[in-house]
């Protein structure tokens, strides 16, 4: 008999549930979303409520809310969403004194029950904690991934959208590099249908679509109060369904480089392979010179927040 793929979910707050959502109604399968034992009722709740939508929306699933990490044995993809989420003010480094100790417990449980699995993390401020995961659990590089590229390209594609009037579905971007603020826009690999980006947009205008992107977050926080999760949900939802289906598709994410774009020993957003064994290949594209140097700063900054996770936690150097 064909075994579904397992997905677990850590974290059963509005990130977590809404990918169990978006996994469940695609079908990807078998989903559990695991919280802390403060929180077993409501995320036991949440997914007994998600389960009930399947006869009306006709998906086939198993659907489990746990505090029990021995539920998440034999999982095929852990998505790690846990931390505290940024309130209005807090920048994504204001988190990492917080969130490191969170995420390395997280990961060292994962290490313990799901040792086979592939790691998605989502956590903030996402590169430290996708270096976290990696040391935390000792996987190996292919199967610790970071998911920012997918979020931070689906809101310029969004803007982009938005300012064209053409579908979103037509719009083909790439963005490089850390998470928010440290991102690397590439105008040169932004087309609609193939038809250069430049045709339908200023150069100047542009830039400002560019700089929307990079504090789309830091915008939603303004505006709610608390961390977007419908967006940064459905990018991880991506990129699983790239790796239970073998899709091998090129999507940006924070993964491991040894020496592609110059960088060495740190994760950072880049075009990765994704497929059954997670990350396949990081591939290797040709940047001009001002790209290059916001390349290296971001990596400059990632590597200040790897080091300032390797001061508070020396375990993980």
């Amino acid at each position: 008999m064909l075994k579904r793929p397992k997905i677990s979910v850590i974290g059963g707050g509005n990130v977590g549930s809404s990918c169990a959502l978006w996994a469940a109604s695609k079908e990807l399968g078998d989903v559990v979303v695991l919280d802390i034992p403060q929180a077993e009722g409501m995320v036991k709740g949440k997914m007994l409520d998600l389960a009930q939508c399947s006869p009306i929306e006709r998906f086939d699933c198993t659907i489990t809310g746990t505090a029990d990490y021995a539920d998440i044995a034999d999982s095929d993809v852990v998505v790690v969403t846990a931390g505290i989420p940024r309130k209005p003010g807090m920048s994504r480094d204001d988190l990492v004194e917080t969130n490191v100790k969170i995420v390395k417990s997280v990961s060292q449980n994962i290490r313990q029950h799901a040792p086979e699995s592939i790691v998605i993390v989502v956590s903030n401020p996402l590169d430290a904690m996708v270096y976290t995961a990696w040391k935390a659990t000792g996987f190996p590089t292919h199967r610790i991934i970071g998911q920012a590229g997918c979020l931070d390209v689906a809101r310029f594609k969004t803007f982009i959208a938005m300012e064209t009037g053409f579908s979103v579905e037509d719009v083909n971007a790439l963005l490089l590099g850390g998470h928010g603020d440290d991102m690397v826009p590439l105008p040169r690999y932004t087309n609609i249908c193939g038809i250069p980006i430049t045709q339908f947009i200023s150069e100047q205008r542009l830039q400002e679509l560019v700089d929307r992107a990079k504090v789309g977050g830091g915008e939603i926080v303004k505006l709610m109060g608390t961390s977007a999760y419908y967006a940064p949900a459905s990018g991880v939802i991506q990129m699983v369904e790239a790796i239970v289906k073998d899709k091998k598709r090129i999507l940006p994410c924070a993964s491991y480089c040894q020496g592609e774009f110059g960088i060495n020993g740190l994760f950072v957003g880049v075009p990765t392979l994704l497929g059954a064994s997670g990350v396949e290949k990081v591939i290797q594209i040709d940047l001009d010179a001002q790209e290059k140097k916001l390349m290296d700063e971001s990596a400059a900054h990632v590597q200040e927040l790897v080091n300032l996770v390797q001061k508070l936690d020396p375990e993980l150097k």
